[in-house]
């Protein structure tokens, strides 16, 4: 078994106006340090043996349906193998 790691944000060319209610409230506790908050999705993705090349499968899979490649960007670790 592999575990993977899908990490998907916001291009930067990409309002985030949720990133900016965050950071907006962070302000209002006090936080005023905090200067731009981004919110993405992570995504844990536990995969067992396969015939085919995992770094490709997980690419497809991305692409696909985990990330809407107009508006996000993706990146992946494989964390472990058993």
């Amino acid at each position: 078994m592999t575990k993977v790691k899908v990490y998907v944000t916001l291009r930067e060319s990409v309002l985030d106006p949720q990133g900016a209610a965050v950071q907006g409230s962070l302000a209002k506790m006090g936080y005023s340090e905090v200067s731009d908050v981004r919110i993405g999705k992570y995504l844990e993705l536990t995969i067992g043996e396969m015939n085919r090349d995992l770094d490709v499968v997980v690419k497809e899979m991305c692409e696909k349906l985990l990330a809407n490649t107009v508006i996000e960007d993706y990146r992946f670790e494989v964390e472990e193998e058993n």
